[in-house]
C-alpha cells in the first residue's frame, strides 16, 4: 500500500463553470519519449476478452495508443480522427458493436493500445471475482461455482454530467498544461494527465466521454453553482511590477497547496494498492486499488510511471458509498476465508446482520436462499 503523488506537475488557479470547478495541472519539462493518441471507435459498445472464460462489456467510445522510444529520443503522437458534428449526432439506425482483445495490448514493438479508464474499472470489478475459496455451507451452488459472475456496476458518461460538457468547452488551456483536475459541487470527480502538452490538447475533449459515479451525477444534477476563488490585491503594499509579480506568484502557490492539501487530500492523502499491467521499455502501465475504508472518499484508476517514479500518465474514477460498501465487503470476506461467522467477528457484527448487509449491497445471490431466509425471518 503506497500513496499516490503527482510527481512533476504543478497546480495552477482553477476555472469554475456553474459546479464544475477544473484545475489545470502543468509540467515544467514535458515528457518527450512517450506520447499518447486517441483511437476513435466506430461503435460506442465494446466487448472485451479478458480472459478464456471471462468478457468485459461497456461503454468503450474510445482507446488510447501509447508510443515510446528505447533510446529516450522525442516520439511522434499518431494523428487522431474524429467524427464530424453531423455524424455524431444522427441516430444509429442499429447497435454496433465491437470486440477487443484484452485491456492492453501491445500493437507494434513500441506501441500499446489500452482502453482508459476501463482498464481500471474491470480491476474493481475483478475484485475477489472467484467468489468462496471454501465451500461453506452457506454459500449457494452457484457462488461456488460461478463466483461473482455476472459482476455489474453502472455508471454516467460525461455528456450527462451536468455543465461538464461546457466546462471542457470554454475552459482556457494553460501554456505547458498535461493535466486537470475536475470538480463537481467542489467533490473530486476525476483526475486526467498525460505526457505531454500537445497530447493534452488532443484529448482534452475526451473528457465528455469518460465514465463518472453515481455521486458525481447527483451533485451535478441537485448541487449550486459553486463560488470562483479571485485573489484581490486590495490593501497590499504593491507598488511596482515586481511586487506585482511577487504578490500574484505568492498567490498562485497558496492556491496550489490549498487545492492538494484541502481539496484532492482524499485522493492523495490515501494508500492504494497497485497492480502491474504492461511494462514498456523504462515505463510501466498499472491500476490502483484503494483500502475501501468506509465514509472516506475511495477512487480508483490507472497510471504509467517511469523508472524514477515520476507520473506519465493518469486517469482517475470516484466510486460511490455503494460501491465502497460491495469492495469493503467483499475485501473483508476475502481476508476472512469466505468464513461467515470469522468475517462478522471482524467487522463487530452478528452473522445475521452480515448476511443482511451481503443481501443490500446486491450480493444476495451468492447465499444459500434458505440460510438467507432464515436470517431475514430473524430480522422481522
Amino acid at each position: 500500500m503506497t500513496a499516490l503523488t503527482l510527481t512533476g506537475l504543478s497546480t495552477r488557479p482553477a476555472q469554475v463553470w456553474g459546479g464544475v470547478r477544473l484545475v489545470p495541472l502543468v509540467r515544467q519539462e514535458p515528457i518527450e519519449d512517450l506520447r499518447l493518441d486517441a483511437r476513435i471507435y466506430d461503435a460506442d459498445l465494446g466487448v472485451v476478452q479478458v480472459d478464456a472464460r471471462s468478457v468485459y462489456s461497456s461503454y468503450i467510445p474510445h482507446g488510447f495508443v501509447a508510443d515510446w522510444t528505447r533510446d529516450g529520443t522525442p516520439a511522434a503522437a499518431y494523428g487522431t480522427q474524429l467524427r464530424g458534428a453531423a455524424e455524431r449526432d444522427r441516430p444509429p439506425s442499429r447497435a454496433p458493436l465491437r470486440f477487443h482483445r484484452r485491456m492492453a495490448r501491445r500493437t507494434d514493438r513500441n506501441r500499446l493500445r489500452f482502453l482508459p479508464l476501463h482498464l481500471a474499472l474491470e480491476g474493481y470489478l475483478s475484485l475477489h471475482f472467484g467468489g468462496p475459496e471454501i465451500a461453506w455451507e452457506e454459500w449457494s451452488r452457484r457462488a461456488i461455482d460461478r463466483g461473482l459472475s455476472p459482476r455489474v456496476e453502472e455508471a454516467y458518461v460525461g455528456a450527462q454530467v451536468r455543465g461538464l460538457g461546457d466546462a471542457l468547452r470554454v475552459f482556457e488551456i494553460h501554456p505547458g498544461q498535461c493535466g486537470v483536475v475536475v470538480h463537481v459541487a467542489d467533490t473530486l470527480a476525476a483526475v486526467f494527465v498525460v505526457p505531454h502538452p500537445d497530447d493534452y490538447r488532443a484529448l482534452h475533449s475526451t473528457l465528455v466521454h469518460d465514465l463518472y459515479g453515481e455521486l458525481i451525477h447527483h451533485h451535478a444534477t441537485y448541487g449550486m453553482p459553486v463560488a470562483d476563488f479571485r485573489p484581490r490585491a486590495v490593501g497590499a503594499s504593491v507598488r511596482s511590477l515586481a511586487e506585482l509579480r511577487a504578490w500574484a506568484r505568492e498567490q498562485r502557490e497558496g492556491w496550489a497547496a490549498f487545492h492538494d492539501r484541502v481539496m484532492a487530500d482524499g485522493l492523495l492523502g490515501a494508500d492504494y494498492t497497485y497492480q502491474r499491467v504492461h511494462t514498456m521499455g523504462r515505463y510501466r502501465l498499472s491500476r490502483f486499488l484503494p483500502s475501501f475504508e468506509r465514509q472516506r472518499e475511495n477512487h480508483i484508476g490507472e497510471l504509467i510511471t517511469d523508472d524514477t517514479g515520476r507520473l506519465v500518465y493518469l486517469k482517475t474514477f470516484r466510486l460511490s458509498e455503494n460501491q465502497v460498501r460491495r469492495g469493503h465487503l467483499l475485501t473483508r470476506l476475502a481476508a476472512c476465508g469466505w468464513n461467515l461467522a470469522e468475517t462478522a467477528a471482524a467487522l463487530d457484527v452478528t452473522e445475521r446482520q452480515l448476511a443482511l448487509r451481503i443481501e443490500a449491497v446486491g450480493f444476495g445471490h451468492l447465499l444459500r436462499q434458505d440460510v438467507l431466509d432464515r436470517y431475514r425471518a430473524q430480522a422481522r
